[in-house]
């Protein structure tokens, strides 16, 4: 490892100046540097010693910004990330947390002038996808702390390491702005990059195979993981500081659950005879980043659920609870260890601390719930109270409704949307800047809202025409015609469902 140099602090706040032909980045928290200017014309970076004059024909609009997540290369142009607003949520080991309320890109895209019709399109359609990514819930940042690693492996980090850039210091895994770092960091504008998380203060996101509810199951051939999280339970007192880790994620084998406009799609096992490989790298990886572990089937034991469950018991038998209740136990012999707790004493004696403990549970729960589903998660009642409520019933009703409407017409879009920023799909112009080939059949023109629109009308129709029938028989005939126009529109709906959703375009899934 090369020699760290200390003092390479983050900037914390800067202003962002919008010249016509660049954006100049100013350190405005009194640190000295140069300021960043960035070409608009091909997104290029340097840095120069003071902002550009500005006159009649240069007049710049000015924003503060917090931070810079990174830049992104699409088809024509350049775009950079930068956090506009943030929220003071904490602090840890006595530094800042905060949460990124705002994202905003700005384009470098002043090429897409000379671009043909076919290639402006094309590059819309992926900054479509960016203003999705602006949208990105739970994101959270230090300038002091690397939140990255848990604070045993911060424990085990040597002093040489800690005086690199914190970017330098992070655990890819859970940097989620890692893809987008990489063109600044060839530039090396270590004060300007703001390494960033998801997930919330005690967990984290892996960036490997993450994604939306539906888009992301199981495991890749690798063993990596649909929706990795690891969770951190730290107790500080009397000079001590303990660390339990729990990490979780999708069954460590190839299957997926394809929306099909059905309320639960079927699980879909792949390469069933592959299950112990995947199964045993995954766990080779695990064992190598976390040492022995204890592993904990949390899905259901009966119907499709059943069948994961079958082959997960099968790949482990071939190699060889719910995590607040662990966590619950391990806080008390976390307690019991520094001399806070008796031998046999227990959270539920203390019942402030008991309630507390509990909607800090629920609450994180709720919050990796909402980054990969779109909902809190259900039966937040019973994490809270320890029992189901009438409210926490109907709260879970009205949570399954919106799930259903995000599986279906909205996560495709925003699975491309994760996909582009982390690099899982990297725009080519020999793939992406030519006329796509138009999919044939059903699937060129298929559009739920279209067809919902076809048979609400035809129901319409047909009431319409069955109250005229006593004054005119020939509207049985026209009631008839239009309730077999909608049932049979329904029908064609119904059985090609998966055409018919939302579904992700960059990284197809099967039809």
């Amino acid at each position: 490892m090369e020699r760290a140099e200390p003092g390479q602090k983050l900037y914390t706040k800067m202003r962002l100046w919008e010249f016509p032909d660049e954006y100049v980045i100013e350190p405005t928290d009194g640190s000295p540097g140069s300021s960043l200017s960035i070409s608009r014309l091909d997104g290029s970076v340097k840095l120069i010693d003071q902002v550009p004059q500005c006159n009649s024909v240069r007049v710049p609009k000015i924003r503060t910004i917090f931070g810079i997540l990174g830049m992104l290369k699409l088809l024509q142009g350049s775009y950079l990330v930068a956090v506009t607003e943030r929220e003071c949520v904490g602090t840890y080991s006595s530094n800042p947390i905060y949460k990124i309320t705002s994202l905003k890109t700005f384009p470098c895209d002043h090429s897409l002038n000379n671009s043909t019709p076919e290639q402006k399109k094309v590059e819309s359609d992926f900054t479509t996808l960016l203003s999705v990514a602006e949208k990105t819930h739970g994101l959270y940042f230090s300038y002091d702390t690397n939140l990255t690693l848990t604070t045993q492996r911060l424990h085990d980090l040597g002093d040489e390491s800690k005086l690199l850039p914190l970017w330098r210091q992070a655990e890819p895994r859970f940097l989620w702005n890692n893809y987008m770092l990489e063109v600044l960091i060839d530039n090396k504008l270590d004060p300007f990059l703001l390494p960033v998380i998801q997930g919330n203060i005690l967990k984290l996101r892996c960036t490997r195979r993450n994604g939306t509810r539906m888009w992301r199951r199981g495991a890749d051939a690798d063993g990596y993981v649909a929706n990795f999280v690891e969770s951190e339970q730290i107790v500080q007192m009397h000079g001590f500081t303990s660390s339990f880790v729990q990490i979780r994620g999708s069954m460590p084998f190839l299957w997926e659950q394809i929306v099909n406009l059905t309320y639960k799609p079927d699980f879909e096992v792949l390469r069933r005879e592959e299950a112990p490989r995947v199964a045993d790298r995954h766990f080779l990886d695990v064992r190598k980043k976390y040492g022995a572990v204890l592993a904990i089937d949390l899905v259901n034991k009966h119907g499709g659920e059943g069948r994961l469950s079958e082959v997960f018991a099968n790949a482990m038998q071939s190699i060889g609870s719910d995590d607040s209740m662990i966590g619950r136990k391990m806080l008390e012999i976390q307690l019991r260890r520094i001399g806070v707790f008796g031998a046999e004493e227990t959270i539920s004696e203390h019942p402030n601390f008991d309630e507390n403990y509990k909607i800090l549970w629920a609450n994180h729960g709720d919050d990796i719930s909402i980054q990969y589903s779109g909902t809190p998660a259900l039966k937040g009642d019973f994490v809270r109270c320890g029992q189901r409520t009438a409210q926490g019933i109907a709260k879970d009703g009205w949570n399954a409704l919106a799930r259903y409407y995000l599986n279906n017409f909205v996560d495709g879009t925003k699975q491309d949307a994760i996909d582009l920023l982390h690099g899982h799909y990297i725009v080519s112009v020999n793939r992406d800047g030519t006329p796509s080939s138009q999919s044939g059949g059903l699937e060129s023109f298929a559009s739920f809202p279209l067809a919902f629109t076809v048979v609400m009308t035809g129901l319409f129709f047909t009431l319409m025409s069955l109250r005229r029938v006593p004054y005119d028989y020939w509207h049985l005939f026209f009631a008839l015609l239009w309730a077999s126009a909608s049932i049979g529109v329904a029908m064609v709906v119904k059985a090609n469902g998966r055409i018919f959703c939302n579904r992700p375009r960059l990284h197809k899934p099967r039809s």
